[in-house]
């Protein structure tokens, strides 16, 4: 397992959860990353900020979808991207995080799956794959309505990832690996 620095000692009071590939360490096997994804209110964002620079981080550029890169000063260790998001399911996924292995707080599965079909990236698809592989019909369905409420355009390209997740790796496979 890859270690964290520890977030909730920088951060203090600003609620964030990972939601990069270190998120997905929770519920399937870690892959490896050069960075670490988080996830805060975009009104946090500034507090956040000066947190990291209290931290001993030197704050880089937005990122292009909100947010910004939190870099160590001397260059050892993760750099941190903070997504700074204003979604209306934000306060909800905060407010009831998952927990790692290692005690970081995780976006439950059917937030992260609805955060990574919105950014429609190749690796954020082919994540989603690696969520539903292990995710139990229960869920499934909890992810489905999840997507139906925040994402009803989505809602197509869910359904079809799930046949393609069980094509790939097996109806029924998910409880079972």
């Amino acid at each position: 397992m890859q270690q964290l620095p520890d977030l909730s000692q920088i951060l203090g009071g600003v609620r964030w959860a990972l939601v990069g590939a270190m998120a997905l360490r929770a519920y399937a096997p870690e892959r490896l990353t050069q960075d670490v994804d988080i996830v805060i209110h975009v009104g946090d964002e500034q507090a956040a900020r000066v947190a990291f620079i209290s931290a001993g981080y030197r704050i880089g550029g937005s990122l292009p979808i909100g947010g910004c890169a939190a870099h160590p000063e001397d260059g050892a260790g993760y750099s941190i991207n903070v997504l700074a998001f204003d979604e209306p399911w934000l306060n909800e996924a905060l407010a009831q995080p998952m927990y790692d292995r290692a005690g970081f707080p995780v976006l439950a599965r059917h937030f992260l799956i609805l955060m990574k079909l919105q950014a429609g990236r190749a690796q954020d698809v082919a994540d989603v794959t690696r969520l539903l592989r292990r995710a139990d019909q229960t869920e499934r369905a909890i992810a489905r309505a999840t997507v139906a409420t925040y994402a009803p355009d989505l809602l197509d390209d869910f359904d079809a990832l799930v046949v393609l997740t069980d094509l790939e790796f097996g109806s029924g496979s998910s409880a079972a690996t």
